[in-house]
């Protein structure tokens, strides 16, 4: 009994190890601070650790994880019933543990992109994450959300057009594309 269970310690630490910077960016991008960010991850593998044997054998224990994340969330977002996304200091907007496979962390100008997404309401926001942070297909973005392939085309879509509207980002980008 007690190899088992170090057995499953060692995988959950290991899952823990190579995930650890990704889940701290996706927390990151729902939350906008770095603490809250933080505290959402350590709740969810709290959860993810204590139903291990479940979540080990799944056929994508990462989905696993991440639909855990966005389940803890919402259920902050609900109980405080207010925005969420609204940054409380713009300098903790700059704060994110950077993932060195991260493209957008060599963007000149993050903090104009993270003050950008950090407008988005909150499921255009937790779309155009999933989607374009993460890279997911509508298909996993709409099983980590909870929702249908088509809600997460009209949040994306939605969200992405709210952020091609602001105009310091959409001078960048075209900055950027002269170069």
């Amino acid at each position: 009994m007690g190899d088992r269970k170090q057995a499953r310690d060692t995988e959950f630490q290991s899952f823990v190890i190579g995930r650890w910077p990704r889940l701290m960016r996706t927390a990151f991008l729902l939350t906008g601070e770095q603490h809250a960010a933080e505290d959402l991850v350590q709740s969810t593998l709290e959860q993810v650790y204590v139903a291990w044997r479940r979540v080990g054998s799944a056929d994508d224990p990462e989905a696993y994880v991440r639909r855990v994340m966005i389940n803890a969330h919402a259920r902050r977002h609900r109980r405080r019933l207010k925005e969420f996304l609204a940054p409380r200091d713009d300098s903790n907007l700059v704060r994110e543990v950077a993932d060195t496979g991260d493209r957008i962390a060599q963007a000149d100008d993050r903090s104009a992109l993270l003050k950008a997404l950090a407008q988005l309401p909150p499921r255009q926001r937790e779309a155009v994450v999933l989607r374009y942070w993460e890279d997911l297909t509508e298909t996993q973005t709409a099983e980590a959300m909870g929702c249908s392939v088509g809600t997460v085309k009209s949040n994306a879509a939605k969200g992405i057009a709210k952020l091609r509207a602001i105009p310091g980002l959409t001078e960048m980008v075209a900055e950027g594309g002269r170069k």
